[in-house]
This record gives C-alpha cells, sequence and structure tokens, in this order.
C-alpha cells in the first residue's frame, strides 16, 4: 500500500496506495472536521486547488448529523460528494481538548456533547463502529492525548491504556470489514504514537504499536503546547522506531516551517487547521510570509495576495477588494482567504515531492525557509 520511491536525507517521496485512491507523498490533508470545510469551500473548490486527501472527524459527525446518517446517506465521500480519499480522526483528540466534559475509563471515555451536553460514551470498539458508519479510507485509532505537560506518571500509564486500547480497535476493525453489510471493507487502520515530551515513553510505544503491522502509523500528541524544539527532538527520537515501509502522520501540524521540518525528518502525512482558520481571519500565507489583509497598507493594493499565484482568488481578485469583503463581513473575503491558504499549502507539498525527487530538499527548505522569514519587501 506504501511504496518509497525515493529518499533525500531523511525526506521521503513516496505513494500510498488506497482503496480510494493514490496519494502522492508528503502530503498535506485538508481539515473538513463536520464533512465541510470551514469557510464555504465546496469539494469541487478541494479538487481545484489540488487536494488530494480530506480530513473529518469522528466524534463531531456522530454528534451531528449523526454516523447512521452519513451511513444511511452512503457514507462520508458520498454525502460529501468527493471521490477521492478520507481520513477520519477517531475522536480521542476530543478527549483532550475537552477536558472539563470527559471521564477516562479502561474501557473508554464518558463525555457531555459540547452540542446539547447529552451523556456519549465512546471506547476503541465505539469508534470504530463510528468510522466504520462514516466509511472512511482511513480511521485512526482510538487513544488519549494526554497533556504535553502531564507528570511521567501519568503519561506512562495513559500509553500504555492507549495500547490495549489499539489491540481492541483492531480487532474490533477486523470484525466490521468482514460484516456484508459494512460499506468500506477496505478501511485502514492507523496507530497513533504518544508519550508526550518524554523520548524514553514515545520510542517505547513506538515499538511496542509497529507490532501490530498496522497500514500506517501516526505521531499524536504533538502541536498542544510544547516548543517547536520539544517538537522536533521528539521527531528526531521517535521516526527511526516506526517502520520505514508504512507512512508516518504528523497529527495537527502545522505551519509551514513546521511541515518543512517534518519533511526532513521523514513524515509523510500532515493536517492542520491554520491555512482555513487562519483565513477567515484575514491572514494569508505568502512566500514572503504571513500577511494580514486587514491592515490598512492593503486598502488600495491593487495586487493580488501574492504575485504568480493561480489560486482561484489571485488569478482575479486584488488584496484591496478582499480586503474590503473582509472588513464588510462578505462571506465572500473569508472563502478567497481560504481557497488562497489552502492552495498555498498544497502546491508547497507539490514543491516539495519535486525536491525530493531531484535530490534537493535541504536547498528547497532553506531558500523556502528564508523566503517566508524575510517578509514582504
Amino acid at each position: 500500500m506504501y511504496k518509497l520511491l525515493k529518499r533525500d536525507g531523511l525526506a521521503r517521496r513516496g505513494e500510498f496506495t488506497t482503496v480510494h485512491g493514490t496519494v502522492q507523498t508528503p502530503v498535506f490533508m485538508n481539515v473538513g472536521t463536520a464533512a465541510a470545510i470551514k469557510g464555504a469551500v465546496s469539494t469541487q473548490d478541494l479538487k481545484e486547488i489540488g487536494t488530494q486527501i480530506e480530513l473529518s472527524n469522528t466524534y463531531h459527525l456522530h454528534v451531528r448529523p449523526g454516523d447512521q446518517v452519513v451511513k444511511a446517506m452512503g457514507g462520508i465521500r458520498k454525502f460529501m460528494v468527493w471521490d477521492r480519499p478520507v481520513l477520519t480522526d477517531s475522536g480521542g483528540f476530543q478527549v483532550f481538548s475537552l477536558a472539563g466534559l470527559r471521564k477516562i475509563k479502561e474501557e473508554g471515555v464518558y463525555f457531555n456533547s459540547h452540542v446539547d451536553g447529552r451523556k456519549i460514551f465512546m471506547g476503541p470498539e465505539q469508534s470504530m463502529q463510528i468510522q466504520s458508519n462514516l466509511a472512511s479510507t482511513i480511521a485512526m485509532a482510538f487513544d488519549e492525548c494526554p497533556s504535553s505537560v502531564a507528570d511521567r506518571s501519568y503519561v506512562q500509564a495513559s500509553v500504555e491504556r492507549t495500547t490495549r486500547w489499539l489491540y481492541r480497535c483492531k480487532a474490533e476493525m477486523e470484525r466490521l470489514n468482514s460484516l456484508p453489510d459494512t460499506l468500506n471493507p477496505h478501511q485502514l487502520l492507523f496507530g497513533i504514537n504518544q508519550g508526550a515530551i518524554y523520548e524514553d515513553i514515545r520510542v517505547w510505544h513506538a515499538e511496542e504499536i509497529k507490532k501490530l503491522d498496522l497500514p500506517g502509523y501516526a505521531i499524536g500528541g504533538l502541536a498542544v503546547g510544547e516548543s517547536h524544539e520539544e517538537m522536533y527532538r521528539i521527531l528526531d527520537a521517535v521516526v527511526p522506531h516506526l517502520p520505514m515501509d508504512k507512512p508516518i502522520y504528523l497529527m495537527g501540524v502545522g505551519t509551514p516551517a513546521n511541515i518543512l521540518e517534518g519533511v526532513a525528518r521523514g513524515v509523510d502525512f500532515f493536517d492542520c487547521v491554520y491555512p482555513t482558520r487562519n483565513g477567515r481571519h484575514g491572514h494569508v500565507y505568502t512566500n514572503h510570509g504571513k500577511l494580514n489583509l486587514f491592515n490598512a497598507k492593503y486598502e488600495l493594493d491593487a495586487r493580488p495576495i501574492e504575485e504568480g499565484c493561480q489560486c482561484p482568488a489571485c488569478r482575479t481578485y486584488s488584496r484591496a477588494y478582499i480586503r474590503h469583503l473582509l472588513k464588510a463581513k462578505e462571506m465572500l473575503g473569508m472563502r478567497l482567504c481560504v481557497l488562497h491558504n489552502l492552495y498555498f499549502y498544497n502546491t508547497m507539498m507539490t514543491e516539495i515531492r519535486d525536491a525530493i525527487d531531484q535530490d534537493r530538499f535541504a536547498e528547497y527548505k532553506a531558500a523556502k525557509l528564508a523566503s517566508m522569514e524575510a517578509g514582504e519587501g
């Protein structure tokens, strides 16, 4: 399923073949939490800006519209009209982010819904059942994401429980994939490495979970409060202990610089809400740093967001017009900024793949970082 095509230093160029299509890696997954990209971006738009794989969230879709609704509509890809791969996050991160509303036990997690307060229970089996109903291409294992500042004894116990949960996830997915009414009997399970900022726990966990020989492995629990330097230190420690013949996914990361540093350490998959969230607030990425289009200096700026960019916003509209839309709270302003940012990320991944193919990734990375840090002249 994963074919390593090329290495340039530790950077990897590969192909990941699934029942829903082949993904060229390294890849950035565009985040559509509730089966839609925030900012009025359609799946047709996603194709136009070069999206290979879309990411949605198990917990949010379970709360609404309900995974049974999605199953009745033919699965998430049919529901949202997207014919390429989809990865669903397991809901485990919500255990971390909704800390005030949950109770973690060996069987799973008891939640109160953030929407209506109703009680929800989710364990490994429930997460797999929901993801099977969603019929995503890749399902993530159910895990706990301990805080980066949690004490060592808590993290150790949490990681051991997450390991036990992974065995339950694998068994339940195998059962679900064998059922006659399963929408995607070829659903793939990725395991998740945890361990906060403790290198030895991370390495122990990587060695444990690779025994299951899963189709892919993720590194979770980073970009949740630790410094970038700590994140890179953990990647340096953990990636060598994950299988080299499987894709490696760094969850929830990150900035363009984070992605370049992750690729340099052997990571294949990335996702992050930054391009969409920042776009909705008028912050746009360029090869010369990030711009805030609310700034008064763009009021009469007839240039596109970035000269030469071929995204739907830059091909047609000026900074001045997009700034006006944002100030007037017109949805089109948000939409154009989100489209530009996602195009920027997807295009950067194409450039990364080309650079690895041509044995010039280190040179590309250095030039890209220098250009973005220099800012606009």
